[in-house]
């Protein structure tokens, strides 16, 4: 798609993003797969955000972004609206830092989540049917208790701080040409085609997504940010609005994504299945959406060095053993 992609985040940001947050932030490696030979001739490699402390890639911009608070702002704490990873990283961060965190989160969020966010010391809001309700007390609480409001997404500082991924892979594999990235927000894929298109303009960005409810490709297809009711799905990470005012993340992906694929909901479990018994890893259904894209053929065209980047592994067991069970 061509467009132009906000000036006011570049490469630079993305540089000094990796340095801000290299105390908290341990680079992830990058492994090849073999198994989805059958898929595709492609050599397929995966970057493994799920390795993180809190098991989730989104750790990268949170911490970019608190960081970047004065010492008044962190004072007075901080607050998120999400559907439980950019909670968790907000959490863990302002742990980290001495900072109250309030995490405002839907009645739809997976329990694994809430319970790890509670963990972390972060307080709990209860808000709604959706993440749109969550945002909408996030704001309240900004108003009434002066917290900044941490973005999931669409905030210079969260997509420089998604973008360092981007860095790493060019630096672990330098012909790598196409990249799969799980699409929601656009926080993740808008950083990190940022820093790799920067480098080499022809490496080809693919975003993936659920069949359901999937606000960005959907809001691609409009011409505009719009709204989305949420369903159920394997994918929950995914799921939220984008923001009708969505300023970064929607011309970003415009800018830079180069496809959009969308997933049944057996292809997501199929790939989660994958990664538990090939690569013995538990992964969530977002983080196995690069992979459900190569199982059920959908990635075509001249592929020879793709990366698929396994954003997260925080699921409940329940549901994985359930996939396990069925797949065997």
């Amino acid at each position: 798609m061509t467009a132009s992609p906000p000036a006011d985040i570049t490469i630079r940001d993305i540089w000094e993003a990796r340095r801000r947050i290299a105390p908290f932030v341990n680079e992830t490696p990058l492994i090849p797969t073999t198994g989805l030979k059958d898929h595709t001739h492609a050599d397929v490699y995966l970057k493994l955000e799920n390795l993180h402390q809190i098991r989730a890639f989104k750790i990268r911009g949170a911490a970019n972004k608190i960081l970047s608070l004065t010492e008044e702002q962190r004072q007075r704490g901080v607050t998120t609206f999400s559907t439980g990873n950019h909670g968790l990283a907000v959490s863990y961060i302002a742990r980290e830092l001495g900072i109250r965190a309030v995490i405002c989160v839907s009645n739809r969020v997976a329990p694994a989540k809430i319970e790890a966010i509670r963990s972390l010391g972060a307080d709990i809001k209860f808000c709604g049917q959706g993440q749109d309700d969550a945002e909408k007390a996030c704001y309240n609480l900004q108003d009434k208790e002066g917290l900044t409001v941490i973005k999931p997404f669409d905030d210079p500082h969260v997509i420089a701080g998604q973008g360092t991924i981007g860095l790493e892979i060019m630096a672990q594999l330098p012909r790598v040409d196409t990249v799969i990235i799980p699409l929601s927000g656009g926080g993740l894929l808008a950083g990190i085609a940022l820093a790799l298109k920067t480098s080499v303009p022809d490496i080809r960005i693919i975003g993936v997504s659920m069949e359901k409810s999937a606000v960005m490709h959907e809001s691609l297809k409009a011409g505009k940010p719009i709204v989305l009711e949420e369903q159920d799905t394997l994918a929950d990470s995914l799921l939220g609005g984008i923001g009708l005012n969505n300023r970064y993340t929607y011309p970003m992906v415009k800018a830079y994504i180069d496809q959009t694929i969308l997933l049944p909901e057996d292809a997501i479990a199929a790939g989660m299945n994958y990664m538990l018994k090939t690569h013995k890893m538990i992964v969530e259904g977002a983080a196995a959406t690069p992979i459900a894209a190569f199982i059920s053929g959908k990635v075509s065209g001249d592929v020879r060095q793709a990366v698929g980047i396994i954003t997260g592994s925080n699921v409940d067991l329940g549901v994985l053993f359930d996939i396990a069970d069925s797949h065997n």
